[in-house]
């Protein structure tokens, strides 16, 4: 067997770290929001050794004989804790899992709920089918030993657009796209509380490593029309009024485009377009700079193509 990082840490080869493993511990810590509705909320920064990669806001729906999660963390040690957690704090095991879309913040420790249905859409199966296995190593890559054992897990269940009853709960499923090409947004019924994925982001920039800016503004636009009241963004603080975190996101991927563009006429390259000023009414987005800078490299060489004429041309 070819010994590497990921297989090692993996579990198939025994290691002397069981005291360094026993202090990576996450901090489950749910905030009742609703009538049997809690939330989990992440680190508002990068996924980095220091948070465990527990950057992503989560769910938890009391059921009447099983919980039911939207959304589930970074890796199977996290999965645990949260499974622990919900046993706590509703007397139930997790029946039922809904992952939102791709990003492994959102989805990775879907392993630790093995007797669970684990439900995504048939567009987030097939894009975690063709990108999961790249998306784990650079999660081994930046987190060492808090991805031990996990592997990634590409839902068995299939979600569709409507209402459902889960486990005694109404549910309304909106399969989108926009943030990444497979996003679905969960309302619950009985408190009103849109459970958004990364469609939204509250009080912290957004993140573009797989986005569509285009469909990103209509999905934003569906979002603000559907009925409903307080609002779980993907990152961020939770939005009582269910609006304010929209507008912010859209505003800023207005801005971002815009800056991007005006970057592109002026001739700046990407290390000066992700150095330019942003505006004051962002002041309060966490990880506003960083976010910028790797929209550039998301973005710049695209817009180059578009804009910047070929000589020969």
């Amino acid at each position: 067997m070819r010994l590497t990082r990921r297989t090692l840490l993996g579990g198939m080869v025994a290691l002397p770290v069981a005291a360094r493993a026993q202090a990576l511990d996450y901090r489950i810590e749910p905030v009742a929001v609703g009538d049997g509705l809690w939330i989990v909320s992440g680190a508002d920064a990068p996924i980095e050794r220091g948070n465990g990669g527990a950057i992503a806001n989560l769910a938890i729906l009391a059921g009447d004989e099983a919980a039911i999660l939207i959304d589930c963390g970074p890796s199977l040690r996290y999965g645990r804790a949260l499974e622990a957690a919900v046993r706590k704090l509703t007397g139930k095991p997790v029946g039922h899992v809904f992952v939102t879309h791709l990003h492994p913040d959102h989805g990775f420790a879907a392993a630790a709920f093995a007797n669970a249905e684990v439900a995504g859409t048939p567009e987030l199966r097939r894009e975690l089918q063709a990108t999961a296995g790249g998306y784990a190593d650079g999660m081994y890559r930046l987190l060492g030993d808090w991805m031990r054992g996990t592997e990634p897990v590409v839902p068995a269940a299939t979600v569709t657009a409507g209402e459902r009853v889960v486990a005694g709960r109404r549910l309304v499923f909106a399969p989108m796209a926009g943030h990444s090409p497979a996003d679905l947004v969960v309302t619950d019924m009985a408190t009103g509380t849109m459970i958004a994925g990364d469609l939204v982001f509250h009080d912290r920039a957004p993140s573009t490593p797989d986005a569509d800016p285009a469909r990103w503004r209509q999905a934003l636009g569906t979002l603000a029309s559907m009925p409903h009241r307080g609002l779980l963004p993907g990152h961020g603080p939770f939005d009582p009024g269910g609006q304010a975190a929209i507008a912010q996101t859209l505003d800023w991927l207005d801005w971002l485009e815009g800056s991007l563009r005006a970057s592109v006429a002026a001739g700046l390259d990407m290390v000066a377009a992700g150095e330019v000023a942003i505006p004051a009414r962002f002041d309060r987005l966490k990880a506003a700079r960083y976010e910028l800078q790797r929209s550039v490299s998301h973005f710049y060489p695209r817009l180059e193509a578009e804009l910047l004429p070929r000589a020969d041309q």
